[in-house]
Protein backbone atom coordinates (compact mmCIF):
# COMPACT_ATOMS: atom_id res chain seq x y z
CA UNK A 1 0.00 0.00 0.00
CA UNK A 2 2.87 2.33 0.67
CA UNK A 3 4.28 1.65 -2.60
CA UNK A 4 1.16 2.87 -4.35
CA UNK A 5 0.74 5.74 -2.39
CA UNK A 6 4.41 7.36 -2.95
CA UNK A 7 4.58 5.97 -6.46
CA UNK A 8 0.74 7.91 -6.75
CA UNK A 9 2.53 11.10 -5.16
CA UNK A 10 5.89 11.00 -7.20
CA UNK A 11 3.24 11.00 -10.46
CA UNK A 12 0.92 13.76 -9.40
CA UNK A 13 3.30 16.24 -7.42
CA UNK A 14 5.17 17.63 -10.03
CA UNK A 15 1.48 18.87 -12.32
CA UNK A 16 0.59 22.04 -10.10
CA UNK A 17 4.16 23.24 -9.89
CA UNK A 18 4.20 22.99 -14.08
CA UNK A 19 0.97 24.50 -14.77
CA UNK A 20 2.03 27.35 -12.58
CA UNK A 21 5.53 27.49 -13.92
CA UNK A 22 4.32 28.54 -17.30
CA UNK A 23 3.58 31.63 -19.11
CA UNK A 24 1.97 33.13 -22.37
CA UNK A 25 4.55 32.67 -24.96
CA UNK A 26 2.06 34.09 -27.58
CA UNK A 27 0.61 37.01 -28.44
CA UNK A 28 -3.14 36.95 -28.36
CA UNK A 29 -4.00 40.83 -29.26
CA UNK A 30 -2.82 42.59 -31.96
CA UNK A 31 -3.60 46.95 -32.19
CA UNK A 32 -2.32 49.22 -34.40
CA UNK A 33 -2.44 52.77 -33.89
CA UNK A 34 -0.90 56.39 -32.43
CA UNK A 35 1.41 56.39 -29.91
CA UNK A 36 0.18 58.84 -27.15
CA UNK A 37 3.16 58.01 -24.63
CA UNK A 38 6.96 56.44 -24.49
CA UNK A 39 7.89 55.63 -20.44
CA UNK A 40 11.40 54.37 -21.55
CA UNK A 41 12.06 54.60 -17.98
CA UNK A 42 9.28 52.52 -16.72
CA UNK A 43 9.68 50.35 -20.75
CA UNK A 44 6.23 50.89 -21.01
CA UNK A 45 3.77 52.28 -24.25
CA UNK A 46 0.66 54.02 -24.28
CA UNK A 47 -1.30 53.22 -27.76
CA UNK A 48 -4.37 55.15 -29.44
CA UNK A 49 -6.66 53.55 -31.63
CA UNK A 50 -9.92 53.33 -32.90
CA UNK A 51 -12.44 50.80 -31.53
CA UNK A 52 -15.61 51.24 -33.64
CA UNK A 53 -16.77 54.77 -33.81
CA UNK A 54 -14.71 55.57 -29.89
CA UNK A 55 -11.06 55.69 -29.05
CA UNK A 56 -9.36 53.28 -26.95
CA UNK A 57 -5.95 53.60 -24.79
CA UNK A 58 -3.54 50.77 -24.27
CA UNK A 59 -0.76 50.35 -21.80
CA UNK A 60 1.64 48.17 -22.91
CA UNK A 61 4.79 47.08 -20.43
CA UNK A 62 7.71 46.54 -22.68
CA UNK A 63 10.26 43.99 -21.41
CA UNK A 64 13.75 44.77 -22.43
CA UNK A 65 13.85 41.49 -25.08
CA UNK A 66 11.83 42.69 -27.16
CA UNK A 67 12.70 44.35 -30.37
CA UNK A 68 11.13 47.21 -31.71
CA UNK A 69 11.34 47.75 -35.39
CA UNK A 70 11.20 50.67 -37.82
CA UNK A 71 11.37 49.87 -41.54
CA UNK A 72 13.60 46.77 -41.09
CA UNK A 73 15.75 47.99 -39.00
CA UNK A 74 16.14 47.52 -34.97
CA UNK A 75 15.50 51.01 -33.15
CA UNK A 76 15.51 51.54 -29.03
CA UNK A 77 12.25 52.39 -27.16
CA UNK A 78 13.26 55.94 -26.44
CA UNK A 79 13.50 56.31 -30.24
CA UNK A 80 9.38 56.09 -30.32
CA UNK A 81 8.03 59.35 -30.18
CA UNK A 82 4.09 60.71 -29.63
CA UNK A 83 2.73 60.60 -33.15
CA UNK A 84 4.20 57.51 -34.41
CA UNK A 85 2.14 54.98 -35.69
CA UNK A 86 3.07 51.73 -34.76
CA UNK A 87 1.65 48.04 -34.79
CA UNK A 88 2.00 46.05 -31.65
CA UNK A 89 1.52 42.06 -30.66
CA UNK A 90 1.00 41.45 -27.12
CA UNK A 91 -0.30 39.20 -24.45
CA UNK A 92 -2.36 39.61 -21.16
CA UNK A 93 -0.22 38.95 -18.20
CA UNK A 94 -1.05 39.28 -14.18
CA UNK A 95 0.42 42.30 -13.99
CA UNK A 96 -1.14 44.20 -17.39
CA UNK A 97 -0.01 43.28 -21.25
CA UNK A 98 2.94 42.29 -22.06
CA UNK A 99 4.66 43.53 -26.03
CA UNK A 100 6.26 40.77 -28.09
CA UNK A 101 7.03 42.68 -30.91
CA UNK A 102 6.34 46.29 -32.31
CA UNK A 103 6.89 47.78 -35.67
CA UNK A 104 6.69 51.90 -36.31
CA UNK A 105 4.89 51.51 -39.33
CA UNK A 106 4.57 55.36 -39.81
CA UNK A 107 4.09 59.14 -38.76
CA UNK A 108 1.29 60.91 -37.49
CA UNK A 109 1.12 64.62 -39.14
CA UNK A 110 -0.05 67.31 -37.07
CA UNK A 111 -1.29 70.20 -37.94
CA UNK A 112 -2.86 72.02 -41.00
CA UNK A 113 -0.70 72.63 -44.79
CA UNK A 114 -1.24 76.15 -44.48
CA UNK A 115 -4.47 77.82 -43.47
CA UNK A 116 -6.96 80.11 -45.37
Amino acid sequence: MSRFVLASLCIIAPFPIAATAQQPSQPTHNVQGAVRVVDARARALEVTTGVGMALRVVRIEVPADVRVMARGAAVTLSQLAPGDIVRVSYGGQPGGYRAYTIERVGRMETGAEGTP
